[in-house]
């Protein structure tokens, strides 16, 4: 059974947008995931397909009603996985969180829009609230995007060389080492020596001293190092770090 996505959106026509091309497209032609959007607009109990209210209490804006995202739910209630609602209150995402929900079975993703969604149907729903960056979007689709993104393309078949992944950002806490190609010099820029000379171990040592040099310049928490405590290796250093 391939992984499914379920997207609870007031947009549909956004999807699969980015997720239809390149590889992940070729993985949804190929039928290696899947995704349906459920617009909460089919489920509102009015004429006008009313989704949003003034906030209770006052204030700016309009919020997304319970009742009719609860409905909206309920109708993705085959999407299997947990529901996820794209917030900037929520936990951030991480390349942690992609691996585990691409080993299940798929994920629903609940975009708000407004000035967000009634708290009830968080709570009614039990929806897990996942942030995609210390920022705001206009609504959830991007951010469902971009999580889908992370998710599909670990899953088996999706990759050409599934190898490829294993030296990547955040996979073992390292941001990854910097990439060259032809030519061989570019702007006075040469490639470094050492990826020329066919020595593997050479290599290795040379792109694991990058990798810890590089993450702790710009991310020492993932090294669970302090910024202030950031300092970096020579490079061609062997290190046990890990």
């Amino acid at each position: 059974m391939s992984w499914r996505a379920g997207i609870v959106s007031l947009y549909p026509d956004a999807f699969p947008g980015p997720l239809g091309v390149g590889v992940l497209g070729r993985g949804l032609k190929d039928g290696l995931w899947s995704y349906d959007v459920y617009n909460p607009r089919d489920f509102a109990g009015d004429k006008h397909r009313t989704v949003d209210d003034t906030p209770a209490g006052g204030g700016p804006g309009m919020v997304m009603r319970a009742d009719v995202l609860a409905r909206t739910i309920d109708a993705a209630e085959s999407v299997p996985g947990p529901k996820l609602l794209l917030s900037p209150r929520g936990r951030p995402f991480s390349q942690a969180r992609a691996h585990e929900l691409a080993e299940g079975s798929g994920a629903l993703f609940v975009c708000g829009r407004f000035e967000g969604i009634d708290q009830r149907v968080i709570e009614a729903r039990g929806l897990e609230e996942i942030s995609l960056g210390d920022f705001v979007l206009a609504g959830g689709e991007v951010a469902a995007m971009a999580m889908i993104e992370a998710c599909v393309r670990l899953l088996p078949g999706v990759l050409g060389a599934p190898a490829s992944r294993e030296e990547e950002s955040f996979e073992q806490n390292l941001l990854e080492y910097p990439q060259f190609t032809r030519p061989r010099e570019f702007e006075g820029r040469p490639i470094p020596d050492v990826l020329l000379s066919g020595d593997h171990q050479k290599i290795h040592q040379w792109r694991r001293a990058e990798a810890l040099t590089l993450t702790r310049a710009r991310r020492p928490d993932l090294l669970g190092e302090a910024p202030q405590r950031a300092r970096s290796n020579p490079p061609n250093e062997e290190t046990d770090e890990t």
